[in-house]
């Protein structure tokens, strides 16, 4: 599956499928808060947290992916990746939203 951020794919020509979404939400682990909160501190990146939106990012795009491919799409273009942090009574969720045009390549 052909995935760009690009609105078409340079020499070919696509018909327009629809578009399509995917979404992630994951909760904060207190463990995870407290190392980076340490890593805040003292500097430097939070290995942690990189690795739970790169988890969520990966998540909402294969569900994108298999919501275009369930169209008979087999590329999504204008990709566009949003992060968003929701404070909720029980802690903190990390939302990472995918959103592109499925559409069909020859």
């Amino acid at each position: 599956m052909l995935i760009a951020t690009t609105d078409t794919v340079q020499g070919r020509e696509s018909e327009i499928i629809g578009v399509v979404a995917g979404e992630a939400i994951l909760g904060v682990n207190v463990f995870r808060d407290f190392f980076a909160g340490i890593r805040d501190f003292i500097g430097g990146r939070s290995g942690s947290y990189q690795k739970a939106l790169r988890e969520a990012r990966d998540h909402a795009m294969a569900d994108m992916v298999a919501e275009a491919e369930a169209l008979g799409g087999n590329a999504v273009i204008g990709v566009d990746i949003d992060y968003e942090a929701i404070d909720t009574q029980k802690g903190a969720m990390l939302l990472v939203s995918c959103n592109g045009t499925a559409v069909r390549l020859p």
